[in-house]
């Protein structure tokens, strides 16, 4: 399968802090690849970039055959104005680790919001969608109902539900089980299963060790802002090469 994602040597600074020291990777479409490291790694700053989030200090992001934030004219790089950049950002689905629903807006109305304004969906078409997608996600009878009254597992598959309502062609998950109390893990990462199994494009940061195993094409090692190791998912987590990788896998098993 083509690359739908190209990231060359990009690096990232907050202040005199580097987060990412040239981080270069690519990522088919149709795989899933899961980004694992310690804390402070630059794990979730790798996939806010993508997303343009976060601006860039060097190197290049392309998704599909955009240049991320960017266009290229007269062999130099142009920033982008603010409405062409959220239109890029509109095709990247994102799953944060906290939910970020609009709480005085229902289930189904969340889902919709993006498809109504963004895509120029009618409204009928969108609730279609937005309950087809409800469904997908095992929440068929929760449409009219508000996130607070969702555990913190459902407000989180609502959220899924939402970033594939705009039909994308990458879904970037931030740590999504981070802020779930450990009994509601499991029906997030089956929804997650799913949606792996279903040949979309997805870059996940995580530190589920047993998912990476079932559900990703490789797996991705960071620490200190840099890719120290990448590789197929199963043979990553039993045989690393890299003595760091070692040390944090053995870690997170003990």
């Amino acid at each position: 399968m083509p690359d739908i994602v190209r990231i060359r040597g990009v690096s990232k600074w907050f202040g005199q802090f580097e987060a990412l020291r040239d981080v270069s990777l690519n990522i088919a479409e149709g795989e899933v690849v899961c980004i694992i490291g310690p804390s402070g790694s630059g794990k979730s700053t790798l996939l806010r970039c993508i997303n343009n989030l976060e601006r860039i200090d060097g190197g290049l992001i392309e998704v599909g055959e955009e240049i991320i934030g960017y266009r290229l004219a007269g062999g130099r790089l142009h920033e982008l104005p603010d409405r062409l950049q959220a239109r890029q950002r509109s095709r990247i689905g994102m799953v944060f680790q906290q939910f970020n629903l609009f709480p005085h807006k229902t289930v189904v109305e969340n889902i919709i919001e993006g498809p109504l304004v963004v895509r120029g969906m009618s409204r009928e078409q969108a609730l279609a969608e937005g309950q087809r997608l409800l469904e997908r996600v095992g929440l068929a009878a929760k449409a009219a109902s508000y996130p607070g009254q969702l555990s913190g597992g459902q407000q989180q598959r609502v959220a899924i539900a939402r970033a594939l309502a705009m039909n994308p062609s990458l879904v970037l998950f931030d740590e999504p089980t981070s802020a779930l109390d450990p009994e509601l893990v499991g029906e997030v990462l089956e929804v997650m299963r799913e949606m792996a199994r279903s040949n979309l494009t997805m870059v996940v940061v995580t530190h589920e060790i047993a998912f990476a195993r079932e559900a990703a094409d490789r797996i991705v090692f960071m620490d200190h802002g840099r890719v120290v190791e990448c590789g197929p998912a199963e043979e990553l987590l039993a045989r690393p090469s890299h003595p760091r990788t070692r040390e944090f896998l053995a870690a997170v098993r003990k």
